[in-house]
């Protein structure tokens, strides 16, 4: 049994570096008849990170083509999870919605299964995680909320077996790797390397960068 099978249950639901960075923060003032826009904060890195060693950057250049690997995974997963929550809302009963669902399912099995049949055990570890990240929500509890509870429970317990859990979480402050994940995705997002979709979670990343960049 591959990693899929678990990522598929999801989709079809659903310092040692040093960095040069500037933050823009803009506000315009303007006429009291216009409208005022308050801009977010916008951050700049450096292209070349720093690192101590080679083994340093061979770790972090592994992570990284991992989390591009299947970042656009947990993107989709999340826009799914949009989609499918506006079409159950127009859906009067239980019936219509199991069976809505289990089209969802099925669909997105027929597109990705060859595809995530490819992941790694560690790529599907980091997108597991990423999901959270978009969705707001653990990969168990969206199966569990949007098809049974008993087959999210069977999907995780299976996962198990493969040092994987669907009710892992995303948390830069507090895991490591986590946060060498965000750095990752801040990049990626700064030089268009990967489409930007806002977090569902908040992170702020000033604050848990002093953390880890100076233990």
């Amino acid at each position: 049994m591959r990693i899929s099978f678990f990522i598929l249950s999801c989709l079809g639901v659903i310092s040692s570096f040093a960095q040069e960075r500037d933050t823009i923060i803009k506000i315009d003032s303007i006429a009291p008849n216009e409208t005022i826009i308050n801009l977010e904060e916008v951050l700049f890195f450096g292209s070349q990170p720093f690192f101590k060693n080679e083994e340093q950057k061979k770790k972090y250049e592994l992570l990284r083509s991992r989390v591009k690997k299947v970042y656009p995974y947990a993107k989709l997963a999340a826009d799914k999870l949009y989609r499918i929550e506006r079409v159950l809302d127009t859906l009067p009963s239980k019936r219509q919605k199991k069976k809505y669902t289990k089209k969802v399912q099925e669909d997105a099995e027929a597109r990705f299964t060859v595809e995530l049949k490819k992941l790694s055990r560690s790529q599907g570890k980091i997108l597991i995680k990423l999901i959270y990240r978009q969705t707001g929500e653990s990969a168990y509890n969206l199966v569990k909320n949007l098809r049974s509870g008993w087959r999210a429970f069977w999907y995780n317990n299976t996962a198990w077996f493969y040092d994987l859990s669907l009710k892992s979480t995303y948390n830069p402050e507090e895991v490591e790797e986590d946060f060498w994940i965000e750095d990752i995705l801040l990049r990626a997002f700064s030089q268009g390397e990967l489409e930007m979709q806002p977090a569902a979670i908040y992170i702020n990343y000033e604050a848990i960068e002093k953390k880890w960049r100076n233990p």
